[in-house]
């Protein structure tokens, strides 16, 4: 007879320290990985004297689960969890609940809800955020899949190990099929632009004004203290505040500048354009680290190209607050983006997204919580049919009173040849999404001309082609 509550298999760092957190909450958790000698490390060392119960075999791992089974999977996405799903299901049984933790594409949570739910299988597809310290302290969790299972056997077990705020805990049932993996696919791509909004900044300060990493950090974690108040804003004090032992130096200024990406940004930025929904910044975030990979063919036309020497004559008091107000701007408008493609996809995949229970469980555990989710959590319960964070009343009060430093900050760095890719995009979606009029009018003529494709008019009904002539 099966005795354990909850069943995880996948013993990585975010898998140990999740079973670690399932356990503290009081649920007895059996564990399973493909190597067994890394089950065998897991119980003699982290787990060493928690009660987590390991097994052998996934036969064994199955049994040993109270009915219906719980099971968690924390592997790497793709075909391994494919993988894992085709050995568990002949052991599983009508009702039993498998749950993907990882950072699996939605489209493959879709899919593999279809074909577990053939099998009387509750599938859950769960963002989990926070790294390898929220798993074990509080991340905050997105679950998507089957309501009524969520409701009985996943929310005791979520809700408890999930990061707490005020308000509750950082978790909450977000809809079917692959609601939780879309939300956090979209959490992960304001975190890329978010990243890239802080390193402009930094860029600005440290080759503009050739402010050294020490002096960066105070004025970083001077900027955490107010509205830019965050996870990101702490960790990036922290890490310009670094010195490396064996050199004396900051490390940070020894740090190769290619940033590496593991994929839910790119998918952001994919499904956002089959969804033709506008997210500039995200996107400039992606391209960003793509362009850094780039390394020695940058080095080289540097050498080459030449170009600007990177100093800016604003001086330094003033550029620093420019600066602060150009990215919390940013960072308002880049939320807005993501939060404009949730709405979209809710709309197009059925999903039924509550965006104001979305801000709320991103305020705690996860990689982007900050103090600016409170504002956007009420912008939505206030009006939850909200088109935009840039029109809610607050915001855009915010950014019209910051748009001054906003434009003299991306003006500098432009003429410095300084690069605010992620920067100069939230404040060209600003603008775009407050113009009444666009230049697209020109570009209807343009496709009228050369390909038929006809325009509509603005002071008269209907559907025009023009023979514009030679």
């Amino acid at each position: 007879m099966g005795q354990y509550q909850v069943g995880l298999i996948g013993l990585a760092v975010m898998g140990a320290n999740l079973a670690r957190n399932i356990r503290q909450h009081g649920f007895s958790v059996a564990v399973y990985n493909r190597t067994t000698e890394r089950t065998r490390e897991y119980l003699a060392g982290p787990a060493s004297g928690s009660g987590i119960a390991g097994a052998t075999s996934i036969e064994e791992f199955v049994s040993s689960l109270e009915r219906p089974r719980r099971v968690i999977l924390m592997v790497q996405a793709g075909k391994p969890v494919d993988a894992v799903i085709d050995q568990l299901v002949p052991l599983l049984e009508p009702g039993d609940v498998v749950m993907d933790g990882g950072n699996s594409f939605y489209r493959d949570t879709d899919r593999r809800s279809t074909a577990l739910g053939e099998h009387g299988l509750n599938f859950f597809g769960t963002g989990i955020s926070g790294g390898e310290e929220g798993a074990l302290h509080g991340p905050s969790i997105m679950p998507g899949g089957p309501k009524d299972g969520y409701e009985q056997h996943l929310a005791p077990v979520l809700t408890a190990i999930a990061a707490q705020v005020a308000d509750g805990p950082c978790c909450t049932y977000l809809g079917p099929r692959g609601a939780g993996h879309y939300v956090k696919m979209v959490h992960n791509g304001i975190e890329y632009g978010d990243m890239q909004l802080i390193a402009e900044a930094y860029a600005l300060l440290s080759r503009g004004l050739g402010i050294p990493a020490p002096e960066l950090s105070a004025i970083f974690r001077e900027w955490n203290r107010g509205e830019l108040d965050s996870y990101l804003i702490e960790i990036t004090a922290k890490v310009l505040a670094f010195t490396d032992p064996d050199t004396g130096k900051p490390l940070v200024d020894l740090i190769l500048d290619q940033a590496g990406q593991k994929g839910t940004g790119r998918w952001t930025s994919q499904d956002a354009l089959d969804l033709g929904v506008p997210i500039p910044t995200i996107d400039a975030a992606v391209w960003s680290r793509n362009i850094s990979a780039f390394k020695a063919e940058r080095v080289a036309a540097a050498r080459v190209i030449g170009g600007s020497d990177g100093k800016v004559s604003v001086p330094q008091e003033r550029l620093v607050d420019a600066v602060r107000d150009a990215l919390y701007a940013a960072k308002i408008a880049s939320y807005a983006q993501g939060m404009a493609l949730l709405r979209a996809a809710s709309a197009e995949y059925g999903f039924g997204l509550d965006l104001a229970e979305v801000a709320r469980i991103w305020k705690g555990g996860c990689i982007i919580r900050a103090r600016l989710l409170n504002d956007i959590q009420s912008a939505f319960r206030r009006n939850p049919e909200l088109p935009n964070l840039l029109v809610d009343d607050r915001f855009r009060d915010v950014l019209l009173s910051h748009q001054d430093d906003w434009r003299l900050a991306v003006g500098t760095a432009v003429a410095a040849g300084i690069p605010s890719p992620a920067t100069s995009a939230s404040l060209a979606y600003f603008d775009s999404y407050r113009s009444a009029r666009l230049p697209a009018n020109l570009i209807q003529g343009q496709r009228d001309f050369f390909g038929a494709h006809t325009y509509a008019r603005l002071d008269r009904e209907g559907v025009f082609h023009t023979q514009w002539g030679e």
